[in-house]
C-alpha cells in the first residue's frame, strides 16, 4: 500500500477516536459506566495509530494509480470494522467475534442487519455507537467515489467540477465540501426531527441513520416514533436526502444557468420518484394508508429499507425493484442507478431505430445533460448489470446451500448487495441473522462489501490480477 493509503486510513482512525471520545463524554455524563472502558481502548488504539500512520507517511501526492485506490478502499472496507468490534467485543458477555464483527460491517456498509433481537437490551452508548458507524460508513463511501471518479463517466465529474481530472487541489476541494455538507444535512436532519417532539437520543441516531442510508433503528420499530400522519409525512421527506445527490441543496443555492448539468441528474431522479408515487397512490391506494406507503417508497428508493410493521407485503415486488434501481451517482444510497438505466434503455432503443431506419440520426443524449452518453459508458454501465447479477446469483446459490429457501435466500442477496436493511415490506422482518452459520456470515459480509464498492472496480481488479497482459 503507498503512503496516500497509510494517510487516507489514518485519518478515518481519528474520525473513528472523535466519536470514540464522544461516547466516553456521554457515557460519563448519563453514569452508563459499564462500558466505557470498551470507548477508551477504542480510543487509544484510534488516536494512537491514526497518529502514526499520518505522522510518519506525510503527504506528498505522486501520481496513484487507481488499482492503489480500490485497493485502499477495500482495505478500508475490511480493516475499521475490526476497530468498530472492539466496543462490541468488550461490552457484551457471550458474544462472539464474527457476530461482533458481522454487525460492524453491517453498520459500516450502511446495511442494517443486526444481530440483536431486541434493541432495548443493548445500553444507550452502544446504540449510539451503531448508529455513528452508519455515518463514518455514509462518509467514507462518499469519499470512496471522489477516489474512483476516474472510472466513471464524463456526465458524473461534471455535476461534481468543471474538471474533468482531479489533483490533489480538487480532492481536497470536494472533499472539505462533502464533510461540510453532509455534517449539516445531518444537523437540519436532527432539527426537524426535534420539531416533530422526538426526544433528542430518538433524534440524533435516527438522523445519523437517515443520511447514511442506513438500517440501523434506536428502537424496535419506527411505529413507536411516527405515529402521526404530519411526522410519517415529514419522515418520507428526509429519507430523500440519501435518495439526491448530497450536492442538491448547494447546487441549487449556488445555481447557474451554464452549470445545468449540475442538477441534471436530481431532475430525473426527481420526475421517476413522482411517476412513482403517482402510479401507487392511483392503483395501489385500496386501503387508505398512502403515507405508510409513501414511507416504503421513499425508504427503498433510499436504499434505507426501514418501515412500518403493518406495511402492504402485496407491493414487495415493486419495493425491490426500487432498491435495485437505487438513487443518485452521488448520494449515500446503493443500487445500479436511474442515470444508468436511461442511458441503456435509450442506447438499446437507438440501436433498434438504427437498424429500422438506417438513414436517421439519434440521440444518445440524456435529459438535461448537454453531451451524449459515450460508447465506453455504456459498456460500463452494461458490465455493471452484468457484474450485478453474477453477484445476485452467487450469493443466492450460497444462501440456498446454507439451508434457506431460495425465496428468501434470493431476497436477502438483492438486500445484501444493495446495501439494504430486511423489514417488513420485504416480508422479512423477522429473519434471524444470529442463528447464521459461521460461512453464511462470512458471505454475507463479503457481499455487502462488494455491495458497497462501485461493482466496476470489482471488473478493474480482476483485470489487473487475473488477465496481466
Amino acid at each position: 500500500m503507498s503512503k496516500f493509503s497509510f494517510i487516507y486510513i489514518g485519518s478515518f482512525l481519528i474520525l473513528l477516536s472523535v466519536f470514540s471520545f464522544f461516547n466516553i463524554i456521554y457515557s460519563y455524563y448519563f453514569g452508563i459506566l459499564l462500558n466505557v472502558d470498551a470507548y477508551t481502548y477504542t480510543f487509544i488504539i484510534c488516536s494512537l495509530l491514526g497518529l502514526f500512520l499520518i505522522y510518519f507517511n506525510k503527504i506528498k501526492f505522486n501520481k496513484i494509480t487507481i488499482y492503489e485506490k480500490i485497493i485502499t478502499i477495500l482495505a478500508g472496507y475490511i480493516f475499521f470494522p475490526i476497530v468498530i468490534s472492539i466496543p462490541y467485543y468488550l461490552s457484551i458477555s457471550n458474544i462472539s467475534f464474527l457476530n461482533c464483527y458481522f454487525e460492524a460491517i453491517s453498520g459500516f456498509t450502511s446495511t442494517g442487519f443486526t444481530i440483536f433481537e431486541n434493541v432495548k437490551h443493548i445500553d444507550q452508548s452502544l446504540i449510539i455507537w451503531r448508529s455513528t458507524s452508519q455515518w463514518i460508513g455514509g462518509l467514507y463511501f462518499l469519499f470512496s467515489i471522489l477516489l474512483l471518479i476516474d472510472i466513471f463517466d464524463k456526465n458524473l465529474k461534471k455535476s461534481l467540477t468543471d474538471y474533468l481530472s482531479f489533483n490533489s487541489t480538487e480532492i481536497f476541494k470536494q472533499s472539505f465540501k462533502i464533510i461540510i455538507i453532509y455534517s449539516i444535512l445531518t444537523l437540519l436532519i436532527f432539527i426537524i426531527l426535534k420539531i416533530l417532539n422526538l426526544r433528542s437520543f430518538d433524534a440524533f441516531n435516527i438522523s445519523l441513520t437517515l443520511i447514511s442510508s442506513g438500517g440501523f433503528l434506536p428502537v424496535n420499530n419506527i411505529d413507536l416514533i411516527f405515529q402521526t400522519d404530519l411526522s410519517k409525512f415529514i419522515l418520507s421527506i428526509l429519507m430523500l436526502f440519501s435518495f439526491f445527490s448530497l450536492f442538491l441543496i448547494y447546487n441549487l443555492i449556488f445555481y447557474k444557468k451554464r452549470n445545468i448539468n449540475y442538477l441534471s441528474e436530481d431532475f430525473n431522479l426527481l420526475i421517476y420518484l413522482l411517476i412513482i408515487i403517482s402510479i401507487v397512490f392511483v392503483f395501489f391506494n385500496k386501503e387508505n394508508n398512502f403515507l405508510n406507503l409513501l414511507v416504503s417508497i421513499s425508504s427503498s428508493i433510499s436504499n434505507i429499507g426501514i418501515s412500518f410493521t403493518n406495511s402492504s407485503v402485496d407491493l414487495y415486488f415493486l419495493f425491490f425493484i426500487l432498491v435495485i434501481i437505487g438513487g443518485s451517482f452521488f448520494s449515500t444510497s446503493s443500487g445500479l442507478r436511474l442515470i444508468k438505466i436511461i442511458s441503456l434503455i435509450k442506447f438499446s432503443l437507438n440501436n433498434l431505430l438504427s437498424h429500422t431506419k438506417p438513414n436517421q440520426i439519434y440521440s444518445n443524449k440524456v435529459s438535461l445533460i448537454e453531451s451524449n452518453t459515450d460508447a465506453s459508458d455504456i459498456n460500463k454501465y452494461f458490465l455493471s448489470i452484468i457484474i450485478f447479477i453474477l453477484s445476485l446469483f452467487s450469493i443466492t446459490i450460497l444462501l440456498t446451500m446454507s439451508d434457506i429457501n431460495f425465496d428468501t435466500s434470493f431476497k436477502i442477496g438483492i438486500l445484501t448487495i444493495m446495501n439494504t436493511v430486511n423489514s417488513s415490506m420485504y416480508t422479512l422482518g423477522d429473519f434471524d441473522f444470529y442463528s447464521l452459520g459461521f460461512f453464511t456470515k462470512i458471505y454475507l459480509i463479503i457481499f455487502m462489501i462488494i455491495g458497497r464498492v462501485e461493482l466496476l472496480t470489482i471488473l478493474i481488479l480482476f483485470k489487473k490480477f487475473l488477465f496481466k497482459s
